[in-house]
């Protein structure tokens, strides 16, 4: 069964890049699966109104990030998860891990995230961050805000282009999640965390990587002050 994708909304940008950002960031929302099968170029640039020069330029990209398999006269496939990243997830996902522990291994992932997706980061990765902290406002429900807050950080991690960090990104989300969700369970949280990822998002658009790692610094604390026991 062929995916379906939903509208792209038009900005002034590079197409490509407006196409790419739209597609990888449903992939990395979950809305499109490994295994999914994508319209057809002809069809997939008539849905989302570009050219298909535009669309083939996006899905090159998207390619190159190892996001999608293209096999001639097959279509294009979400990719499934590289065979180290998968392994690595599997071995951890099998431990008993502390939550002392994890926020340990955040502290020292994510701001190397932040840093390396300074220097990687293309258009079409700051778009799709951009369109994260546009959905993204004090007043969500704090579910709704979480779900953001993740997406921010995974489509973060997927900017730093190495798999790896990616299921690292993942695995840290997974064991941290209640004390997440304690820091987005007042207004005050959400907006501290959205300030927080404002400021990381300013530092990777100016390719700034000290910036980024800092802000991601100090996002990490001030979303782990907020979150503590009262």
């Amino acid at each position: 069964m062929t995916a379906s994708i939903p509208p792209l909304r038009r900005r002034a940008h590079s197409v490509s890049s407006e196409v790419a950002a739209h597609l990888e960031g449903l992939i990395t929302s979950g809305e499109l699966r490994a295994g999914d099968r994508l319209p057809s170029e002809r069809e997939l640039a008539a849905n989302m109104n570009v050219s298909r020069s535009s669309l083939r330029q996006a899905m090159f990209e998207l390619e190159s990030k190892k996001l999608i398999e293209r096999r001639q006269g097959k279509g294009s496939t979400v990719s499934e998860t590289p065979r180290r990243a998968g392994d690595l997830a599997d071995g951890l996902g099998a431990l008993d891990i502390e939550l002392g522990y994890a926020l340990e291994l955040r502290d020292l992932v994510e701001p190397r995230i932040a840093e390396l997706a300074a220097v990687r980061a293309v258009e079409s990765n700051l778009l799709a961050l951009d369109e994260v902290l546009t959905r993204s406002n004090e007043t969500l429900s704090p579910s709704e805000s979480l779900r953001l807050d993740i997406e921010f950080h995974t489509l973060l991690a997927h900017a730093a282009q190495n798999p790896l960090l990616v299921t690292l990104c993942t695995m840290t989300t997974d064991w941290t999640r209640r004390t997440r969700t304690l820091s987005h369970r007042s207004r005050h949280g959400r907006r501290l965390s959205l300030d927080g990822h404002h400021r990381i998002y300013e530092a990777v658009a100016a390719h700034d990587s000290a910036a980024a790692a800092a802000a991601m610094a100090q996002h990490l604390r001030e979303v782990r002050e907020v979150s503590s026991p009262r």
